[in-house]
């Protein structure tokens, strides 16, 4: 095995560990954060959610599976930098075409390895998500700490436009009992995976994928059945023109679906404020429960920023009641809405979490038949008023 060059990590509150070079070499910063997750990493650093992030992996041994074409969620690498304990000397899998370090190194992604990530991880749940610096060309930690705390925090930043779609695209309906297609869905690309427009897909939805930056217009254009928002980067409070127009389509009683990010958007166009969590829900052992039914689920999560709303009772909004429909059981996090009408149909929902599960449990796979139950309830609402 060839020998890596030394590695630093610094985080902002002066903490250091020492480690190897792993991927690209250079230097690179951003918010450090931690993923539960024992499978899954080419899936989570192709997600767009992590940009600007380091993720520190708190599984130990990484890259066993290698890096196939068939699984990533994105058209590349997202995190700023990347930390593990153990990589694997050799991949082992039939699917593998390349090794992660390979890979890394391909799309000049800066990691280091050799760390003592439980220590890492417990410090961040102790002290909260931090600016971290990553570097193997600085050899001292107090140079590289300055650095860190030049850069840029989450809190503020406005990152969608950053990693949408640079056009518009559409995902076809699959085929299936029903025909060729179901319905048409407008869905915002905040840093969408490519597994989500797939799950409804198959579902007969005929996905209209727009760029982050696009207009009510452009959503109405469509002619859409339902409007959908997707994961994303950044903060939910500096992210204003896409909660403007989610506000135009509620108002116009647009059915709407959103997960993550676009939970975040949901609970702001209804009038309720975010927050910055701690340390963040990362992973994909998350339990949450749906208190429209009372069920408990494992679920994908990837989000540091929350919906601050009442976990009791309706709030009454322009567009609706809204209530908490999801809450995490580990500490009580708002994990989803939804939004009635004074008859107490359902109008719009949203999730904090990845209902379409890659990788990650696929408890949550029902919130999407939920949508095209919406959907096709509003459609059958709409031919009883035409008939009358």
């Amino acid at each position: 095995m060839p020998t890596h060059a030394p590695a630093i990590l610094v985080l902002e509150d002066g903490r250091s560990f020492t480690g190897e070079a792993f991927g690209a070499p250079g230097e690179t910063f951003g918010e450090a954060v931690f993923n539960t997750g024992m499978t899954g990493y080419q899936e989570t650093l192709t997600d767009p959610s992590y940009h600007r992030q380091v993720v520190v992996m708190t599984a130990p041994h990484v890259g066993n599976t290698g890096i196939n074409d068939e699984d990533p969620e994105s058209r590349r690498i997202w995190v700023a930098g990347y930390v593990v304990r153990d990589p694997a000397r050799v991949p082992s899998s039939w699917r593998s075409r390349r090794t992660l370090d390979d890979e890394l190194r391909e799309q000049g992604v800066v990691g280091i390895s050799g760390v003592d990530t439980r220590a890492l991880t417990r410090h961040l749940r102790e002290r909260g998500a931090m600016r971290v610096g990553i570097s193997t060309t600085e050899t001292d930690p107090a140079a590289l700490l300055e650095r860190v705390r030049a850069s840029s925090e989450m809190t503020g930043l406005e990152l969608a436009d950053e990693v949408t779609t640079p056009e518009a695209y559409v995902v076809p309906a699959q085929p299936g009992p029903w025909g060729e297609k179901r319905f048409t869905v407008a869905a915002l690309d905040l840093g969408i995976k490519t597994m989500t427009p797939h799950r409804m897909a198959e579902r007969g939805i005929e996905v209209h994928v727009l760029p982050a930056t696009a207009t009510l217009d452009d959503v109405l254009a469509v002619r859409p059945d339902g409007l959908f928002y997707s994961n994303g980067p950044g903060d939910p409070a500096a992210t204003t023109h896409q909660v403007e127009v989610l506000q135009g389509a509620l108002a116009q009683e647009v059915p709407y679906f959103g997960i993550c990010f676009g939970n975040q958007l949901f609970g702001r166009a209804l009038g309720f404020g975010t927050y910055k969590l701690t340390y963040g829900h990362r992973g994909i052992n998350q339990p949450v429960m749906d208190r429209t039914t009372g069920k408990v689920e494992v679920t994908a999560h990837n989000h540091g920023f929350a919906v601050d709303a009442p976990l009791e009772g309706s709030t009454t909004t322009p567009y609706g009641e809204a209530s908490v429909s999801h809450v995490c059981l580990n500490d009580d996090v708002v994990e989803g809405l939804e939004l009635r009408d004074a008859a107490g149909a359902l109008k719009s929902f949203s999730v904090q979490y990845h209902p379409e599960a890659a990788a990650g449990p696929h408890d949550a796979a029902y919130l999407f038949d939920r949508f095209v139950d919406l959907m096709s309830d509003r459609t059958a609402g709409q031919t009883d008023r035409k008939g009358a």
